[in-house]
C-alpha cells in the first residue's frame, strides 16, 4: 500500500556559496557553486522516501535538459513516478539559491513546469492516490490544484498535510481548516496573520489565531528555536532543537515534514514524529545542498540514537 503522496513541485536547484549579496549592478564572485534536485515537494518526497515509506509523487516537468534529470531521481530513491509527467514547450522548475558564510539562505523561484498541475492530475492518479495514509501539499503549485486534492482528501477519508509555503496571503482559509495538519515556518506564519513572531510567545499566540479560526493542528518550525505543535484539543509541545553546526539550510524545513510524514504515518503518534523530524532537519543542515544533505535510514538512525528521546 502507498503510504505517503506528495502533490507538489519540483525545481532543479541552482546554489550559490557566496561572501555577500552583490549591490545592485556589482558583480562579485562567489567561492562555490552546487546543482541537485529540490522544489519542496520533491524535498519532502525524497526525504520521506529516504527513510523508507513508500511514496507516489504527483507533478509537472518540462520538455527542457533537467526533466529527465529529475524523474531519474525520484526513481533512484523508490518514488512512484507514475504520474510525474512532461509539459511540452515549457521549462521545469528552477531556484537560483543564494547561500551566506552564517549558512542563512534566499531563495528566488521560478515554477515554470509546476503552473501546469492541475486538478485533474490528481483525478488521473486517484485509483493510486487513494490508498495512501496521507496527502502531503505545498503552495508551489496552482492553489485550485491544492484546494482540489484537500477536498479528494476529505472526500477518501485520507489526512493531510499543507505546507503553506511559500506563504500566499490569499490562501483560503477554509481549505487550510479541512487538513490534519498545518505546517508553517514563523515568517510564513507571519504573512499568514500579520502578527510578530519575533519571540516563542509571540509565535504561540500567532498560531493561536489560525486555530481560532479552526485548524486541528498547527506546527510551526523555527529553525535553531525548534517547532512548537498546538492543537484544538488543547496539546501543545515545545520541541527543543538538536544542537548542530549549520552549513547550509536550503531545504531544512522540507526534510523537517518529509521525515515528520514517515514518523506520523509510521507510527500515528505526533510528537513522537515531531521529535524525529527535528532531529532529521538539524543534520540535514551540517551538509551541503537540499537532497543531497538528507540522511538514509542508518545515517538517521545512528544519529537519533544520541538525540531523540522517547
Amino acid at each position: 500500500m502507498t503510504k505517503v503522496a506528495v502533490i507538489g513541485s519540483n525545481m532543479v536547484d541552482l546554489i550559490a556559496y557566496t561572501n555577500r549579496m552583490p549591490k545592485e549592478g556589482e558583480t562579485l564572485e562567489a567561492p562555490s557553486f552546487q546543482m541537485g534536485c529540490g522544489g519542496k515537494g520533491a524535498n519532502q518526497a525524497v526525504a520521506c522516501a529516504k527513510l523508507g515509506t513508500e511514496v507516489i509523487m504527483v507533478s509537472k516537468v518540462g520538455d527542457d535538459l533537467f526533466a529527465d534529470n529529475t524523474i531519474t531521481n525520484f526513481e533512484q530513491h523508490g518514488i512512484d513516478t507514475a504520474f510525474v509527467s512532461k509539459i511540452s514547450g515549457v521549462s521545469s522548475g528552477v531556484a537560483p539559491i543564494f547561500v551566506n558564510p552564517s549558512s542563512q539562505n534566499s531563495i528566488l523561484i521560478i515554477k515554470g513546469a509546476n503552473e501546469y498541475l492541475k486538478p485533474d492530475d490528481i483525478d488521473k492518479a486517484s485509483v493510486k492516490l487513494k490508498d495512501a495514509d496521507l496527502i502531503v501539499l505545498q503552495l508551489e503549485i496552482p492553489l485550485d490544484t491544492v484546494y482540489h486534492a484537500i477536498e479528494f482528501a476529505n472526500k477518501h477519508d485520507i489526512q493531510v498535510l499543507l505546507n503553506p509555503a511559500p506563504a500566499v496571503p490569499g490562501l483560503d482559509i477554509e481549505y487550510a481548516c479541512r487538513c490534519d495538519y498545518f505546517v508553517p515556518n514563523e515568517t510564513e506564519l507571519e504573512i499568514l496573520v500579520n502578527k510578530p513572531v519575533n519571540t516563542i510567545d509571540e509565535i504561540r499566540e500567532a498560531a493561536k489565531v489560525l486555530l481560532d479560526k479552526g485548524l486541528q493542528n498547527v506546527i510551526v518550525t523555527m529553525g535553531a528555536r525548534g517547532s512548537l505543535w498546538l492543537s484544538k484539543t488543547g496539546d501543545e509541545r515545545l520541541i527543543e532543537p538538536v544542537p548542530v553546526k549549520a552549513i547550509d539550510t536550503s531545504g531544512a524545513g522540507d526534510a523537517f515534514i518529509g521525515c515528520f510524514s514517515h514518523f506520523l504515518v509510521q507510527t500515528g503518534n505526533t510528537e513522537k514524529a515531531l521529535k524525529y523530524a527535528s532531529a532529521y532537519a538539524a543534520i540535514s543542515v551540517t551538509g551541503k545542498g537540499t537532497q543531497s544533505s538528507y540522511p538514509n535510514v542508518a545515517e538517521f538512525n545512528e544519529f537519533a540514537a544520541t538525540y531523540v528521546t522517547n
